[in-house]
C-alpha cells in the first residue's frame, strides 16, 4: 500500500527531469551557440519595419481604455458560450438573466461611445 506521498513521487520525478533538462538545454545553447554580433542582428526587430523614434515613447490612455474595453467585451463571449450550450435547459430564467447580462454591457458600450472613448480621431 503506498502513503499518500508516494503517490506523488513520479510526478516529482517528472518535474526534476523537465526542470533539469531545461538548464541543460540553456547550458549547452549559451556555452555552444555560435557568436557573430554583427549590426543588422543587434538591431531592434519591429515586424520587418524599421524602428522609428524612442522605445520609451509613452501611449496615449486612450490606447489603454481600448484594450480594456476589449478584454471586457471579450469576456462577454466567454460568458456566452456556456449560456448557449445550455440554452434549451435554462429556460426563460436563463434567457431573462442573459437579457440583463447583455443589456448591462450595452449600457456601458453606449456609455463609452457617448464618451467618445472609441473615437480615434480626437
Amino acid at each position: 500500500m503506498l502513503t499518500p506521498l508516494q503517490t506523488y513521487f513520479p510526478i516529482g520525478v517528472v518535474l526534476l527531469v523537465a526542470i533539469g533538462q531545461a538548464f541543460l538545454l540553456l547550458g549547452l545553447a549559451n556555452t555552444l551557440g555560435p557568436r557573430r554580433p554583427n549590426p543588422a542582428k543587434m538591431a531592434p526587430f519591429e515586424c520587418g519595419s524599421v524602428p522609428v523614434g524612442s522605445a520609451r515613447d509613452r501611449f496615449g490612455v486612450k490606447f489603454y481604455v481600448v484594450a480594456l474595453l476589449f478584454i471586457v467585451f471579450d469576456i462577454e463571449a466567454v460568458f456566452l458560450f456556456p449560456w448557449a450550450v445550455l440554452f434549451t435547459e435554462l429556460g426563460w430564467a436563463g434567457y431573462v438573466e442573459m437579457l440583463l447580462f447583455v443589456a448591462t454591457l450595452l449600457a456601458g458600450l453606449a456609455y463609452v461611445w457617448k464618451k467618445g472613448v472609441i473615437d480615434w480621431n480626437e
